[in-house]
């Protein structure tokens, strides 16, 4: 399963930038609706229809208008969905119901939606490969060190991960990092090395705000599309994290 994502997103990556854009909203709006049904169990309402509106939106701002413009089309559609909750099921819940809805809206489509300005530069296609890469590498790390060497539990929220894992996270982000940004764009090796431990960070980070999402609404996983896996939204919970800082630094050192 890892070998197909991975040849998809590489495949379109490095063609038409525009076409990994169609891949990113596809595996978004997957994971999106996985969230809203998710949500259902516990009877909150989250639209569907303009939330995945709004992703499309965000995608197509940040990519051709830049950071204001996806700024403008986040508050544009929060308030969308604040006025569609008035004309739902009364005012039972509306306080629940709306602020879930925005909360889809944020994470992971907002999130999301700085793909496109990770993208948008000559390089772009080197910068968001990096930035998969340092994410996917702090899982592989976390996993490697946390079977060999985990002993002590890191949160209840989720019983598996450990402080050794963690630090396993760490040590293969900043690796990765260094690797790719000084080969891949010519920057400095401590330069690379922050961007993947900040990675590691915000990874684990997204991981454990997908555990309490879980466990508030008292489910395992949040689909089953992807086999050993779970759903698409339990693989993009820490790469949405980690989108932010990742454009941030790249954007400022390069």
């Amino acid at each position: 399963m890892g070998v197909v994502l991975g040849a998809l997103v590489l495949g379109t990556l490095y063609t038409v930038k525009e076409l990994f854009l169609v891949v990113v909203v596809g595996a978004v709006g997957v994971g999106t609706v996985e969230l809203t049904r998710a949500f259902a169990t516990r009877d909150i309402r989250v639209p569907v229809a303009p939330v995945l509106a709004g992703l499309v939106a965000m995608q197509v701002a940040a990519y051709w208008g830049g950071p204001v413009w996806l700024l403008a089309a986040f508050a544009g559609f929060a308030l969308v969905l604040l006025i569609w909750r008035m004309f739902g099921d009364g005012t039972d819940g509306y306080v629940r119901d709306a602020s879930a809805s925005v909360l889809t809206l944020f994470y992971p489509c907002m999130l999301a939606a700085f793909v496109p300005l990770l993208l948008k530069p000559d390089d772009g296609d080197h910068r968001v490969l990096i930035f998969i890469a340092v994410t996917i590498a702090s899982d592989i790390g976390g996993y490697v060190a946390g079977v060999l060497f985990g002993r002590h539990q890191m949160t209840v929220i989720s019983p598996k991960k450990t402080w050794e894992g963690f630090a396993g996270s760490i040590v293969a982000c900043v690796a990765v990092g260094g690797w790719l940004v000084t080969w891949l764009l010519g920057g400095e090796l401590w330069q690379g090395a922050l961007i993947g431990g900040l990675a590691a960070v915000l990874a684990t980070a997204g991981d454990l705000i997908e555990s309490m999402i879980k466990r508030d609404l008292g489910i395992k996983d949040l689909g089953t599309i992807l086999p050993g896996h779970g759903g698409l939204m339990d693989r993009l919970d820490s790469l949405v994290t980690v989108l932010v800082p990742a454009w941030l630094l790249m954007t400022v050192f390069f």
